[in-house]
């Protein structure tokens, strides 16, 4: 049985399920996140007595993944070919039903760049920036930003390929390193203060989360290996900067057309002034991973939180 949090008992929602495959690993350059994410989804829906297989995906599996006849699919997969709208698209031309948010708002949070252009047109507040055209000298984009800037891949997740650039002289690199992982590249105004992020599960805002590292920012060994990161949960903030910043997160989940379920990265500023950065739409689920240390909070299992978001999964898609 569920928590009294869930609205209806593991075994009606696994039976409304059906067969459920739930896909993970993949061919992007979070393959080892998804495996870990994909694996404690799995076991988690073992839990609540689904009928669940897993399946290690690559695109090339598709003829098989169809062959299966699932009734739904959990995606577990980060990033590109995963987290982008291109699985979700074929899903849907299939008629097979899935976890989280469908293809349109998928491939737009996906790309750092158009989700800020959107943002901005909805007047939620982002970190000015600038697109790095191969045209556009160093020395233009830290006139126009200043220092210090994040460089960043366009279409990467885990913080892959990001560099805080303090220094001009530095710049050329951490966009030749950038390039590597996207031929589009972020070159966003750094914004110092406290750094936050706020998930949301099946219309449920959950509570917010304050990241403190000792590294410069928090990158991929802060996220995954480091042992010195601090997770603060409650966060600090007084009970109005909390609703502040649970509204604007769910406007800004609601501005890319996201469902279901993902989380919302912020900076906070000196003067409480919330900057929004990022939207993740298949976030980690790893021991690491921030949506389920907020869903601890909040009084959910591990279980009950993978089933929230497998319950999501009936809603109709926008």
């Amino acid at each position: 049985m569920m928590s009294g949090a869930s609205f209806e008992n593991a075994t009606t929602l696994c039976a409304r399920a059906g067969r459920i495959v739930v896909l993970m690993g993949g061919e992007s350059a979070e393959r080892e996140v998804s495996l870990r994410s994909g694996g404690a989804v799995f076991q988690a829906l073992q839990s609540l007595g689904c009928d669940v297989v897993a399946l290690d995906w690559r695109a090339a599996l598709l003829p098989d993944l169809l062959a299966m006849r699932p009734d739904r699919v959990f995606i577990a997969l980060h990033g590109r070919g995963g987290e982008d709208g291109c699985l979700q698209g074929a899903l849907q031309v299939a008629g097979i039903p899935y976890t989280g948010s469908g293809v349109l708002a998928c491939a737009l949070a996906m790309d750092k760049i158009r989700t800020k252009q959107v943002w901005q047109s909805q007047h939620l507040q982002t970190p000015d920036f600038v697109v790095a055209d191969p045209m556009l000298s160093s020395a233009e984009i830290v006139a126009r930003l200043g220092l210090p800037v994040m460089v960043k891949p366009a279409r990467e997740g885990s913080s892959i390929g990001i560099s805080l650039v303090r220094d001009a002289a530095a710049l050329d690199a951490a966009l030749a390193l950038a390039r590597t992982h996207d031929r589009q590249v972020l070159v966003e105004a750094f914004i110092s203060g406290g750094e936050y992020t706020v998930s949301i599960v099946d219309d449920e805002v959950l509570p917010a989360i304050k990241l403190e590292t000792p590294h410069e920012f928090y990158d991929y060994d802060a996220k995954y290996h480091a042992t010195t990161t601090r997770y603060l949960c409650p966060a600090g903030l007084s009970a109005a900067e909390e609703t502040e910043m649970a509204s604007v997160a769910r406007a800004a989940f609601e501005a890319v057309g996201a469902q279901g379920w993902g989380r919302v990265d912020f900076m906070r500023d000196a003067a409480g002034r919330v900057w929004l950065i990022e939207v993740n739409l298949v976030p980690g689920m790893t021991d690491h991973s921030l949506v389920p240390m907020a869903a601890r909070v909040a009084g959910w299992s591990f279980a009950d939180l993978v089933a929230r978001i497998l319950r999501s999964s009936f809603e109709t898609r926008v």
